[in-house]
């Protein structure tokens, strides 16, 4: 549906700095993030349990094309990712008390992983650390009147930061961070009119300039860390405002009978068009589709 030769419009990121680790050479990647990342994958379950594969986007979500689609090093994925997850539960409330915030995913890393257990034998040179949130950051305290956007999102980057520097201190080097993607256009949001758009739309762009300042911030303060910030806006953003051009039907809503996910990718349920045609599989979440593209275009910056 998707004309790869139209990527190179997409690949307009903000790279920080490239990581010296290239996906060529990846063997390991560990993701942490929220419902646009997990595949309900339970590392409690132990090292080599089955990955069953809920995603939101009712088919391969980036971390999946990552895998199975453009895995050109055998890289072993571990998703860590809970549908929902916030940076810290004590600092946004996830929708439910059960969602691992990325606090909770990093013990769960401390836990099982650290130690570089059998299955999982990664060091610093060959792991790529994976973090994906803010979504629901910035979706849930956008609109939080006791204080600022900046201010909040501050003590949202201290907290990740201090996450972070925990990874790093197992031996974490290599970080790729996607900026949070511009929800306020997803139809949860649309419909609440433009002043909600407008002002989750300035949150969002303060969230991610902040993003881009603190971690970069950290990679020159902590020797050896290489951070690679990949801007997910111009990914998306051109896909909405070019939906006709990728072959969406529909940018702007979805179809109430495909949320909650279909038998089948291509199903189709009259009066609607094809599920795959469709930009959002429901009020948040994109198709399949749209994650294919996002992952070819990681890949192809991380590949540099």
């Amino acid at each position: 549906m998707h004309s790869l030769l139209t990527l190179s419009c997409l690949l307009s990121v903000i790279v920080s700095s490239q990581a010296k680790l290239t996906w060529g050479n990846t063997k390991f990647l560990f993701v942490f993030g929220d419902s646009y990342t997990t595949t309900g994958f339970n590392i409690s379950a132990g090292i080599d349990s089955v990955d069953p594969g809920n995603v939101s986007s009712n088919g391969p979500n980036w971390v999946q094309a990552l895998r199975d689609t453009f895995n050109v090093a055998g890289t072993k994925i571990f998703d860590l990712a809970s549908g929902g997850a916030t940076i810290d539960s004590a600092l946004v409330t996830p929708f439910e008390p059960t969602v691992l915030s990325v606090v909770d995913q990093v013990a769960q890393f401390k836990t099982f992983l650290a130690s570089k257990p059998p299955g999982a034998e990664w060091n610093s040179s060959n792991a790529l650390f994976a973090v994906w949130i803010g979504i629901n950051d910035c979706g849930n305290a956008f609109s939080f009147t006791n204080t600022t956007q900046p201010a909040f999102n501050k003590i949202l980057m201290n907290r990740l930061a201090s996450q972070i520097e925990e990874l790093y201190s197992f031996g974490a080097r290599s970080f790729l961070f996607l900026t949070v993607p511009p929800v306020n256009r997803a139809p949860l949001f649309l419909v609440q009119g433009q002043a909600v758009t407008s002002l989750l739309a300035s949150d969002i762009k303060n969230y991610n300039l902040q993003l881009t300042e603190t971690m970069t911030g950290l990679q020159a303060s902590h020797k050896g860390l290489e951070v690679t910030i990949f801007d997910t806006q111009p990914v998306f953003n051109t896909l909405l405002d070019e939906a006709k051009t990728f072959g969406f039907v529909n940018s702007t809503g979805f179809c109430d009978a495909y949320q909650n996910g279909t038998p089948a990718q291509s199903t189709q349920i009259a009066p609607c068009a094809p599920v795959s045609t469709y930009f959002w599989l429901n009020s948040l979440h994109p198709l399949f589709t749209v994650h294919s593209i996002l992952a070819h275009a990681i890949t192809t910056v991380i590949s540099a």
